[in-house]
């Protein structure tokens, strides 16, 4: 009895626990998925509190630029009326600091702040040295000169004899450093004593020179506290809700992030807005592919066909215009009118002409295209490579002698990417917070509700079992009853006498 009462206390604690585990288990299926989204939705917002906000505040993931120049091969050919030879040269790699400061934040749900960059020369990673020597578009020339297209005759011969005074030509051996963060040239002086509104630099001209130890401008962006649907989206920069850089409202619209993060939850329906300074637009991606990076599921957006695509091919896009061949963006009124491109390194994705008429490029799409991973639940950059090219419109310009007679072309001057991903503690944080323990307990969710269920069979079993064994005692039991019976009459019939001539029949037989 001991035994049996030991047991029946074990099934009854299983199943209580199996009971307890079961639901447990139900009530984690329906619990756990809000209960992530709502830590999501608590630490993605801008806010002092929340665990992205100094990620947020000091980007701890390290960027890099990898700046490759296209070196002149012919130049005096080139001022004879030959096609431009170039050969890539590069690359050479800067480690770019990010901080944010000024940061305040506003009444409106909106916070306000200037993010600093400046770059430091990583010799061990480049492919050359800054004292490399690079021969190139004289771009303030060459600018200069288009600019005096449609003047007077009298005027470019004035700047004829200026450029030959100055020493100045179509073609400049300058070094890396120079062409990146700045030169002397009396041309800028010049240019700035009679013309002083046509340069928005005032000292040395360099390609970099406006983006190393400078800020690119005063973004105000949603936190997403009060309200979630607007969180990381521009509200204003330097002020301003839209440009004025472009002919149409939708090319001058702000939209999108300020490229650093973006909503969580995406889906492969999702595209990826941000607003560039640099690019003075606008930019959309999209969806290519899910991944991973580091064991981080993650999405890949990539350009669109349309990003750089002119008016004819892709309509939304006449605001940019005056457009050339598709593939590459004019943004002249946004660059002191120069006569500047922006496109994909190597004219990759762009009108084949443009590449067919420069010796020296090579586009494909491994090398040239640009991609951000990001982690779809939380809308943060695992891993980007933002590539893009920056050309010089050239051509002879009849009065000005320094221009030859070059043939009209797009004339690459360099390609740059930024690149960086997430690593070391921030990387290990970010995966055991967002994807290890998230996984932890989606898998423990239904461990506990199989076990549960396991552990609710054990009491149903003894039960079972118990009622067998009941039933199969009582069945022995009775048929022992019958044969006691039947050996007690047989005794009996055995003590009493037989009849007469019972013998006798017997001994017969």
């Amino acid at each position: 009895m001991g035994s049996r009462a030991r047991a029946r206390r074990a099934a009854a604690v299983l199943g209580f626990t199996g009971l307890l585990c079961a639901v447990l288990g139900a009530v984690m299926i329906v619990l756990v998925p809000t209960l992530i989204k709502q830590q999501v939705l608590k630490n993605v917002r801008i806010d002092p509190s929340s665990l992205s906000f100094n990620m947020w505040k000091e980007i701890p993931v390290p960027f890099y630029l990898s700046v490759y120049f296209f070196d002149i091969v012919n130049p005096d050919a080139i001022l004879l009326g030959e096609k431009p030879q170039v050969q890539e040269r590069g690359p050479y790699v800067y480690r770019e600091f990010r901080h944010k400061s000024n940061i305040t934040f506003n009444d409106n749900d909106t916070v306000s702040f200037l993010e600093y960059r400046s770059f430091q020369f990583q010799p061990d990673k480049s492919h050359g040295l800054e004292s490399d020597y690079i021969v190139m578009p004289n771009i303030l020339v060459l600018a200069a000169a288009m600019l005096m297209e449609n003047k007077p005759m009298s005027l470019k011969l004035i700047m004829t004899l200026a450029f030959s005074t100055l020493g100045e030509r179509a073609f400049m051996n300058r070094t890396v450093g120079e062409i990146m963060w700045g030169y002397e040239d009396p041309l800028i002086h010049l240019i700035n004593k009679y013309l002083p509104n046509m340069f928005p630099f005032k000292g040395k001209f360099g390609l970099f020179a406006e983006l190393n130890n400078s800020d690119s401008g005063l973004f105000t962006v949603f936190t997403g506290v009060k309200d979630f649907s607007r969180i990381h989206l521009v509200d204003k920069w330097n002020g301003l809700s839209k440009v004025s850089f472009w002919h149409s409202d939708q090319c001058n619209m702000i939209n999108g992030t300020s490229g650093q993060m973006w909503a969580p939850f995406m889906t492969p329906e999702t595209s990826l807005e941000f607003y560039s300074p640099e690019a003075c637009r606008s930019m959309n991606l999209i969806y290519k592919e899910s991944g991973t990076f580091e064991g981080i599921p993650t999405y890949r957006f990539v350009a669109p066909s349309t990003l750089f695509a002119n008016g004819s091919v892709y309509p939304p896009n006449e605001g940019f215009c005056p457009c050339r061949e598709s593939g590459i963006q004019n943004v002249s009124t946004c660059r002191f009118n120069a006569p500047l491109f922006l496109s994909h390194p190597h004219f990759y994705n762009a009108d084949p002409v443009l590449a067919e008429a420069v010796l020296g490029l090579h586009p494909n799409q491994e090398e040239h295209s640009l991609f951000l991973d990001i982690h779809p639940v939380t809308g943060i950059p695992m891993n980007c490579s933002v590539k893009l090219q920056l050309s010089l419109y050239i051509k002879a310009i009849r009065g000005i002698g320094q221009t030859g007679k070059i043939q009209p072309v797009v004339l690459p001057l360099v390609w740059f990417e930024e690149s960086g991903a997430m690593e070391g503690k921030p990387l290990r944080t970010f995966y055991t917070q967002l994807v290890l323990m998230p996984s932890v307990l989606q898998y423990a969710q239904y461990v506990l509700l199989a076990l549960g269920c396991v552990l609710l069979l054990i009491p149903v079993i003894h039960q079972i079992r118990s009622q067998e064994k009941c039933y199969l005692f009582w069945s022995s039991s009775k048929k022992g009853s019958k044969d006691k019976e039947a050996i007690q009459a047989y005794s009996e019939s055995l003590m009493t006498s037989a009849p007469k001539g019972t013998v006798l029949q017997e001994a017969r037989l």
